[in-house]
């Protein structure tokens, strides 16, 4: 474990709120340069609007920041016309769509909508299998077959194609899943809520073993961290709370100390105001260190 080497990447996790100032939000962090907005996925919740549609018109009114469900519920979202909806969007922005993919969660909520209540062990042969079939639709080949116990498909034409080889990430935790992430993702998305720095060498060892046992290197597997907390103008009151130079420290260990490459900030307290400080104060300040610490 250690640092990987790949390039750090900076993203935004957008919640979809519909009384916020949402499109707003998504072309001031295209503005200022962030590479990647991410949506967190909760067609449940009443006071979100839909997040494929929102990454839609974003991806309409931005000009180059890429954009990913962060992640999507795959209960709730039929994995082939998943897969058709996201190449259709990445042709028409550009190739400016990622895919992140998560195996289910608030099942209560999921059930009630309609979806699958699954065991922990049905969601992971659940998302296995929906791997294959986006994948398989991605490729736009003619009479696909994916014989899953969850998804299936039976002599389906596939197409259109990607605009770019659109990546898959898994927001996933356990064992099995991580195994998963090695064998077969392009990604790994944990939170710094439930994936707290002292975890992540176990996690990344646990995917990196599986990537080696797939034949794959495991600097093929981009390492994504959504970093919830607050950049403040006071002293430290812990991780991911306190000062932009407290931030770029502890972004830029998270980097060669502990493998991961993008951050996605999830701020606290005003939007404007936090989104702005991450782009202009703590961005620079990491991409300067992490060279530094690399001898770039």
């Amino acid at each position: 474990m250690g640092d990987y080497g790949r390039e750090v990447e900076f993203g935004y996790f957008l919640v979809p709120n519909v009384d916020d100032p949402l499109i707003e939000t998504a072309k001031t962090a295209d503005r200022l340069g962030l590479d990647l907005l991410g949506v967190q996925d909760h067609p449940y919740q009443k006071r979100y609007v839909d997040t494929w549609t929102l990454l839609s018109v974003i991806a309409a009114g931005t000009e180059r920041i890429r954009v990913f469900p962060d992640v999507a519920s795959l209960p709730l979202r039929q994995p082939a016309v998943l897969a058709k909806a996201a190449a259709s969007l990445d042709l028409l922005s550009g190739g400016r769509v990622e895919l992140g993919l998560g195996a289910g969660a608030f099942w209560d909520a999921i059930e009630a909508y309609g979806g699958p209540r699954r065991a922990p062990k049905d969601a992971i042969g659940a998302l296995e299998e929906a791997v294959s079939v986006i994948r398989a639709v991605w490729s736009a080949g003619s009479n696909l077959r994916v014989d899953g116990v969850h998804y299936r498909l039976k002599g389906a034409k596939g197409g259109p194609a990607p605009a770019h080889p659109m990546e898959i990430w898994l927001g996933v935790g356990g064992p099995r899943a991580l195994a998963l992430t090695g064998r077969l993702a392009d990604g790994w998305l944990p939170s710094s809520s439930w994936a707290s720095p002292e975890r992540l060498p176990e996690l990344n060892a646990r995917i990196d073993e599986a990537a080696v046992a797939a034949g794959r290197r495991p600097q093929e597997i981009r390492r994504l961290y959504n970093v919830n907390g607050t950049i403040t103008d006071g002293s430290s009151e812990g991780f991911l709370h306190g000062p932009a130079d407290q931030w770029a420290d502890e972004l830029t260990d998270l980097a060669v100390a502990y493998g991961m490459d993008t951050f996605v900030f999830w701020g606290e307290g005003d939007q404007e105001i936090q989104l702005r400080r991450f782009a202009e104060e703590v961005v620079p300040a990491v991409r300067e260190r992490v060279a530094l610490e690399r001898g770039e």
